[in-house]
């Protein structure tokens, strides 16, 4: 999984690579929740969560998406380690993501957090296809 942190102010940006939306999704994903577990080889795949989106494109469906796993894991403390997406289009503005999310609970013995994220922005949000494949990056509050 391909993902990087860039430096926006006070806060963070996530940023996914993909031979697909779906792989560069991931990929912001894992940055995301390289936030919350430094070292997201330390997440064990415990538990799995599933959950839904919409958006009318894919910049807004990747601030969904991000949203989601953040509120999911603060309502339940998880950490999460990995994840798979697909993304479905059902019309010219609509757009479905499903995931599953795998991690396990919290543990800050094990978990070395950087940062609490607490939610995606539009901020430097971007969805693209480029000659390496996919982008997905936006900026996450802390």
């Amino acid at each position: 999984m391909r993902f990087e942190h860039f430096e926006h102010g006070a806060d963070v940006g996530v940023r996914g690579f993909g031979a697909t939306p779906e792989e560069a999704f991931e990929g912001a994903a894992s940055a995301l929740f390289s936030l919350v577990a430094e070292d997201l080889a330390t997440v064990r795949d415990e538990s799995s969560e599933m959950l839904t989106c919409s958006g009318p494109d894919l910049p807004e469906l990747l601030v969904a998406f991000l949203n989601e796993l953040i509120s999911l894991s603060d309502v339940r403390r998880l950490a999460f380690g990995r994840f798979e997406v697909a993304i479905e289009r059902r019309g010219e503005r609509d757009l479905r993501l499903a995931a599953w999310a795998f991690g396990e609970r919290y543990d800050p013995l094990r978990h070395s957090s950087r940062v609490e994220p607490k939610g995606a922005t539009f901020t430097a949000l971007k969805v693209s296809h480029g000659p390496d494949g996919w982008l997905a990056q936006c900026v996450v509050d802390v």
